[in-house]
């Protein structure tokens, strides 16, 4: 399953953010992964909306094991204050977004071949 989900990343600390982002600690990586959470991307807008998105087999044995692994537990209170009105942790206070449009899926149902190639332009290369 894909997980959506969206948060506010308080303005005077979005440069913190993508600066703590960019080095993740290797121990809250491996929590992640051995969570259960794979294609874990974060974006964050200017304004310091943040959307992030990941595929998981059971969102919610994912949650627990995070909730339950103290590798999770200083980044995620450190993490926390980033954040303006959170209810609790990120990873359980964060809304989730319901998808409502999936091309593969779509295509697939429509018996449509999925292409990993760019679309023919026509024009010369």
């Amino acid at each position: 399953m894909r997980v959506c989900f969206q948060l506010q990343v308080r303005p005077d600390r979005l440069d913190e953010y993508v600066r703590r982002h960019a080095a993740v600690p290797p121990e809250m990586l491996q929590a992640i992964v051995d969570a259960g959470r794979r294609d874990y991307s974060l974006f964050l807008r200017d304004d310091g909306l943040l959307i992030g998105t990941y595929e998981t087999d059971d969102d919610e044995a994912a949650r627990r094991a995070l909730a339950e692994d103290p590798r999770t537990r200083a980044w995620e209170a450190e993490m926390a204050d980033f954040f303006v009105a959170l209810d609790g942790r990120p990873d359980q206070g964060a809304p989730r977004l319901r998808e409502v449009f999936n091309l593969e899926e779509q295509a697939a149902a429509a018996g449509l071949a999925e292409s990993r190639e760019p679309a023919e332009t026509g024009r010369p290369a």
